[in-house]
């Protein structure tokens, strides 16, 4: 695989990335908070809220209502091609996406490739 930039695509973010990152303790902090700045913001909204709930009901996810529900609604209901994360537990995990098509599939929305910034990017380039 030839290796992608950032300007390769499209970039969407939201408060919950940013809240996450305030929050989180690693190197590069600074660096990370002022790259989303620049990323257009998705709005949560009722709808959203709906979906993460669905995901919790139907064990897709956890219960943290501002975790790993939330940023797989926010990428389903926006319809990004690409949920980019580090989450190999729950998100960027083989062994889950099944269950989280199907779920997506029931609830009529579109699913995102769940992918590590090394899969998206290629293995030559650092995300």
């Amino acid at each position: 695989m030839v290796g992608r930039s950032r300007s390769d695509y499209e970039l969407l973010t939201s408060e919950a990335v940013v809240d996450e990152l305030e929050k989180g303790s690693f190197p590069n902090k600074d660096a990370a908070l002022g790259m989303v700045e620049t990323i257009p913001l998705v709005d949560i909204d009722e709808s959203v809220a709906d979906i993460v709930v669905a995901y919790v009901e139907h064990h897709v996810m956890p219960s943290d209502p501002a975790g790993d529900a939330l940023h797989l609604a926010l990428a389903s209901i926006s319809k990004c091609d690409f949920l980019l994360t580090w989450n190999c537990r729950h998100l960027a995990n083989a062994n889950k996406f099944s269950h989280i098509r199907r779920v997506n599939g029931l609830l009529g929305l579109f699913v995102p490739s769940l992918v590590t910034p090394l899969e998206l990017l290629g293995e030559n380039e650092s995300p």
